[in-house]
């Protein structure tokens, strides 16, 4: 027969919670959920604006310059986003192609190789620059109105990455539209493409907010004289 003790122990309700602990797990629960509410909207803050996004090259208004990110070299994203640039300044909707990548090693150069590429398509060396430091979306658009003095332009990257890059010019006090760049499928990376922009969207909204500076910034080197008149986005 078994005893009482061993009976009490085995049988014993599983103890509640205490009071304190109880209290502190009801608001981590909705500290987190704040913090999921908060991240979604700014998500769809940065996602969702009445941006000028075009899929066509015809169909961008003119404007002064194209503003081409980086992707890398020699991958189908870096050789339809300069395709796309190139189109654009042979159709005679830009004037000039600043090319903004990462040169962070010397072994590396994206806006070099960018800028071949687009030599090869038929662009002239003369009109087009390098930035050297566009390490990030955020620092290529600060230094292309900080240091290259572009006002408006039309961004060349794919339509996952325009509506950051957009919310970003925007905010910089940019004049722009974009273009879609996505000439090709890019098979199954896209969906990394789509849940990277998710948390890339995050840090552009903190950049903006907290007015981060580049990692480099230096002299100033105008994309066109101060004398020229640039036509302005229709």
């Amino acid at each position: 027969m078994e005893s009482t003790e061993n009976m009490d122990v085995n049988q014993a309700p599983a103890a509640a919670p205490a009071p304190k602990r109880r209290r502190w797990l009801e608001i981590s629960g909705l500290v987190s959920a704040l913090v999921i509410v908060g991240l979604i909207a700014i998500y769809q803050e940065v996602e969702n604006q009445p941006y000028k996004i075009y899929s066509d090259a015809k169909m961008v208004p003119a404007t002064s310059a194209a503003i081409v990110f980086g992707a890398g070299i020699g991958s189908r994203e870096f050789k339809d986003r300069i395709s796309t640039a190139a189109t654009l300044y042979k159709l005679g909707k830009v004037k000039k192609l600043l090319m903004t990548g990462d040169n962070g090693q010397l072994s590396y150069n994206e806006p070099q190789a960018m800028k071949d590429e687009a030599i090869r398509d038929g662009v002239p060396a003369a009109d087009i620059t390098c930035d050297y430091a566009g390490f990030r979306t955020y620092d290529s658009l600060y230094r292309a109105k900080e240091i290259f003095e572009v006002k408006q332009a039309v961004l060349v990257t794919q339509r996952y990455h325009l509506p950051r890059a957009m919310f970003l010019a925007q905010k910089l006090g940019l004049e722009v539209t974009g273009v879609d760049a996505g000439i090709q499928s890019y098979g199954s990376i896209q969906s990394w493409y789509d849940f990277r922009e998710i948390l890339a969207a995050e840090t552009a909204w903190l950049d903006v907010m907290t007015d981060h500076k580049p990692k480099f910034l230096g002299k100033k080197e105008p994309l066109f004289p101060k004398d020229d008149v640039t036509p302005r986005l229709q």
